[in-house]
């Protein structure tokens, strides 16, 4: 038997990958049998209709830029977008595309990538986030608070930060134990998000320190207006197994561009500050117990 090459429908319903011709207007040609496991719809139920009507209403905006970017002579390759499936949820799509002005159509390969794309989230979120209480982590703190102190600079506006720092922490810790102590900084944690503006970023930089940066905000006295206003929230008593258990906390302020130009730099003078006013209610603690000892003598 001579070998013919069968119809290249045959081969293109083979692909896992979706492949869609579109002609100028992004209306569907042709689209091969991956299109319906991907998508959800059969191939008679697109053909003639736009493509953009499938994209997710986010994405048609960038959908569109970049299918012009393509009929201009670009090979478009790894763009990403999504799509809505016909039952309703959301599909990542990865597309390689290829404009053909002889024919008046645009090619369109498309793999899905919604598992990769959750992958990749989750691991966007544990490099930026604090695993125990879900807050920003320092290493995404120094770069939107860079960013936040370049935006300042060019709006001649101000970025304040409050570096917080848990008084009597430790004593969780040793009397109930570290899993008692992680709910306690949870609970911390649901404090301060509940006290922050709209706006601001609180992260968790350390073990029992917060930081919360304040854009926008170049003056002192307000800041330490949310500061007092974030202290109350935290000196509330917390229910513990072993009873109610009380904290407090120190916190120092610093603001740009009075404070320092960098992000390394507000950190550094308001951890300094935080550990000035520590230090201050560490003496008066000691005062006053010194008192209580000496009347009780």
């Amino acid at each position: 038997m001579t070998a013919t090459l069968p119809p290249l429908v045959d081969v293109l319903d083979l692909m896992p990958d979706a492949v869609c011709v579109v002609d100028a207007d992004g209306r569907f040609l042709f689209v091969n049998a991956s299109f319906q496991r991907i998508f959800g719809y059969a191939p008679d139920e697109v053909l003639g209709q736009p493509i953009f009507d499938l994209v997710h209403p986010d994405d048609r905006a960038a959908t569109t830029e970049q299918a012009e970017t393509v009929m201009a002579g670009k090979l478009q390759r790894h763009f990403r977008n999504r799509y809505v499936h016909k039952d309703g949820h959301n599909v990542d799509v990865q597309w390689s595309a290829r404009w053909l002005p002889d024919h008046g159509v645009r090619i369109g390969v498309g793999r899905e990538v919604t598992e990769l794309r959750r992958l990749e989230r989750e691991l966007e979120r544990r490099a930026n986030h604090d695993s125990l209480t879900g807050l920003v982590n320092r290493d995404r703190l120094r770069i939107d608070l860079q960013s936040a102190i370049d935006h300042a600079i060019e709006t001649d506006h101000g970025v304040a930060l409050l570096y917080l720092d848990l008084d009597g922490f430790k004593s969780v810790n040793d009397c109930c134990g570290h899993d008692t102590g992680d709910q306690v900084l949870r609970e911390v944690a649901n404090r301060l998000q509940r006290s922050v503006r709209l706006g601001d970023l609180l992260a968790r930089v350390g073990g029992d320190e917060f930081v919360v940066m304040l854009p926008g905000c170049r003056d002192a006295a307000a800041a330490q207006n949310v500061a007092d206003a974030l202290r109350a929230s935290i000196t509330p008593p917390f229910s513990l197994p072993h009873g109610l258990f009380t904290l407090d906390v120190s916190i120092g302020v610093a603001c740009f561009p009075d404070d320092g130009h960098s992000a390394s730099a507000l950190l550094t003078h308001a951890d300094r500050a935080m550990y000035t006013i520590k230090h201050r209610q560490s003496l008066r603690t000691e005062a006053a117990h010194g008192c209580a000892g000496a009347k009780k003598g």
